[in-house]
């Protein structure tokens, strides 16, 4: 069967997608979970996709990026489907589900937008009511001919403009309220999943669905989680909440009209009060985290969230059958409803939550924010005992082994089953196994990895001299063809701005010259052209050939010290007798690395260096570990090797 898919979409079988396909058809045969590593190039789509069609039962695949959600909707599903169409016992109805506020509101569409006072406003002015405009008439247009509604599909458009004719959950009326909801995209996006074999999501979908305990997803019997290294980060995204003075007096504002008042004063005037003195209670506390709540943020959110509590009940109750058609009374509800449920998430002071004060600026005010200590257990309880569930991605096994990201899931070492071995009974769930399926590259061959041992340690003051004259010389080795992947938005610049100084007959760009598809565009058009930036180049790019033939780490990307959240799991770890540093720290810059450096070797004929020019990576005790997790590349910590292996490419690629 797999190989019927692949020659009908133009491609050969590899071994390790042969490998997978049947690993993954295992595991939903047996009721396992399955951990497997597949290298870029293995064709790992096709290796689950194709024992998910003969799996008997509906199987959900949840993508982390919405890039790889739309190559497999629009290129990799619908060739397969129609390759598999006719197939004896093969069920090829498919569907895309998506949160709500990826879809046009036909409500808000036709209705207008409630404002802060719940009036309907028709349309913003200026050059965003033309583009509100817009994307009015490409939502009607999509209305009439059956199309999906869906966000990628719409002209182009800012964030700001799509809030116009999009509302999320909470502001949704409901298809039974709704005078548009035999239309709504996001329900007719729902039936056709309830009717469909195969329902394709995202990350932060399936945690609210199998998490959070919302349902969104229809019954399925197992899911296949692919870029499975980005899951813990975004399930936590997904259970982090947020509150900021700002909020609370918005909702107020929303509700005074709706509320009804009794005695004094009215109850949205006590929430807009309780917003005051949130303010003042964040104004005195010092931006970080908390391990204990101030006393005085503390009863400042006591006050937000009794008068959130009190702003709820004024609303008037629902006569029979006249159900909530009033969509600005409905936001009002909501955004109040909202305050209350983090204020009282805030208060409670649980020890399995992080609070802390995030800093505010000329456009923001300082930000509540409230996210899990940790997940494994969220998922272990609520997702890995009742579903198959099978996790792949190129970055799996950190340090070389499965043990990490397991245990980051939920998963036990002592419940992995080992060919040959017994299979774990007990504990509530399913057991698992872990698979390396290898990559089609040949990294010993293809690429080199440089650690620049001789380099002092990377300090807080940013990139050095000697450090800025090593990025030069391996620049102008390389001839450009340069991807630099910096800790932080300041060392991107300075290593552009000492490149562009040194080497003008380069083009240099950095990250916050265009917007990332443009600066793309550029560095692959052309090879003499040096790109640096920082996280989202880390994951998010894919230029194989003569364009990049040399990636750039400034330094082991090891969480800041004073990031809220990992100091906070980093220390429970040591408290509950583990190796924090190890367990957090270590696995964070381990993971990170891997998604860095594979950006260097895309296909069999790639080739380059990754040079690290940080000498802990050779020198520290960790290094070991850190190394395990990269591509097997060669090893060096000689500069003169390794700037002759560049010019030699430099040269080659003409």
């Amino acid at each position: 069967m797999l190989e019927t898919a692949v020659t009908a979409l133009g491609g050969a079988t590899r071994d390790g997608q042969v490998q997978m396909a049947e690993e993954v058809g295992r595991a939903l045969a047996d009721d396992q979970h399955l951990l497997v590593q597949a290298g870029t190039g293995t064709g790992k789509s096709l290796a689950y996709l194709v024992p998910s069609l003969l799996h008997d039962k509906r199987v959900v695949v949840a993508t982390a990026t919405l890039a790889l959600q739309h190559q497999l909707v629009e290129r990799d599903v619908p060739r397969l489907m129609e390759a598999m169409k006719g197939q004896e016992g093969v069920d090829t109805s498919y569907a895309v589900l998506k949160g709500r506020s990826n879809y046009a509101c036909l409500h808000r569409v036709r209705e207008g937008v409630p404002d802060d006072q719940g009036a309907l406003v028709q349309l913003p002015e200026g050059s965003m009511g033309q583009k509100v405009l817009e994307l009015r008439a490409w939502a009607e247009e999509e209305a009439e001919q059956g199309g999906s509604g869906e966000r990628d599909n719409a002209p182009r458009h800012t964030e700001r403009e799509w809030r116009q004719v999009s509302v999320g959950h909470r502001d949704c009326l409901g298809a039974q309220r709704c005078p548009f909801g035999q239309e709504c995209f996001a329900e007719l996006a729902r039936e056709k999943a309830h009717r469909s074999h195969l329902v394709i999501t995202n990350h932060s979908l399936l945690a609210i669905d199998a998490i959070e305990g919302v349902p969104m997803i229809p019954e399925y019997d197992a899911v296949v989680i692919d870029e499975a290294h980005e899951l813990v980060a975004r399930v936590t995204q997904a259970a982090t909440d947020e509150l900021t003075a700002p909020d609370v007096e918005r909702a107020a504002r929303r509700a005074r009209k709706y509320v009804s008042t009794e005695g004094a004063s009215n109850p949205a005037d006590d929430l807009a009060d309780a917003g005051e003195a949130l303010r003042d209670a964040v104004t005195t506390a010092s931006p970080g985290r908390f391990d204990v709540l101030p006393e005085h943020l503390g009863d400042a959110l006591q006050l937000v969230r009794d008068a959130a509590r009190a702003c709820v009940s004024g609303f008037p109750k629902e006569k029979p059958g006249e159900g909530d058609g009033d969509p600005g009374r409905q936001q009002a509800k909501g955004s109040v409803q909202d305050v209350f449920a983090v204020a009282e998430r805030m208060a409670a002071d649980l020890e399995s939550d992080v609070l802390w004060l995030s800093e505010g600026s000329e456009r923001s005010a300082p930000r509540l924010c409230v996210a899990p200590l940790q997940v494994w257990g969220q998922m272990r309880d609520k997702l890995l005992t009742d579903k198959t569930v099978v996790m792949t991605s190129a970055t799996l096994m950190l340090g070389g082994d499965f043990a990490s990201v397991a245990t980051s899931v939920g998963l036990k070492p002592s419940e992995r089953v080992v060919d040959g071995g017994s299979v774990p009974e007990g504990e509530g769930v399913l057991p698992w196994r872990g698979v390396d399926v290898g990559s089609p590259f040949d990294y010993g061959r293809q690429g080199i990895l440089y650690v620049a041992r001789h380099l002092p340690p990377p300090g807080r003051d940013g990139l050095v001299k000697a450090q800025l004259d090593e990025i030069a010389e391996l620049v102008d080795a390389a001839d450009g063809r340069t991807l630099g992947l910096f800790s932080s938005r300041r060392a991107a610049e300075a290593a552009a701005e000492a490149v562009r100084e040194r080497l003008p007959h380069l083009t240099t760009l950095a990250q916050g010259d265009a917007q990332l598809p443009e600066l793309a565009k550029q560095f692959v058009e052309d090879h003499h052209t040096v790109l640096f930036g920082t996280l989202s180049l880390w994951q998010g790019l894919d230029v194989p050939g003569d364009t990049c033939q040399l990636v750039l780490i400034d330094r082991i990307p090891f969480p800041r010290p004073d990031d809220p959240l990992m100091s906070a799991r980093q220390k429970a770890a040591d408290k509950a007798g583990g190796n924090g540093f190890m367990q957090v720290a270590a696995t964070h810059a381990a993971l990170l690395m891997a998604q860095g450096a594979g950006r260097l070797i895309r296909t069999t004929t790639d080739r380059g260096v990754v040079a690290v020019l940080d000498p802990r990576l050779a020198t520290a005790r960790y290094g070991s570990f850190l190394k395990a997790s990269l591509p097997p590349m060669w090893t060096t910590t000689d500069p003169a090797v390794v700037r002759q292996a560049l010019t030699r490419l430099a040269a080659s690629a003409g």
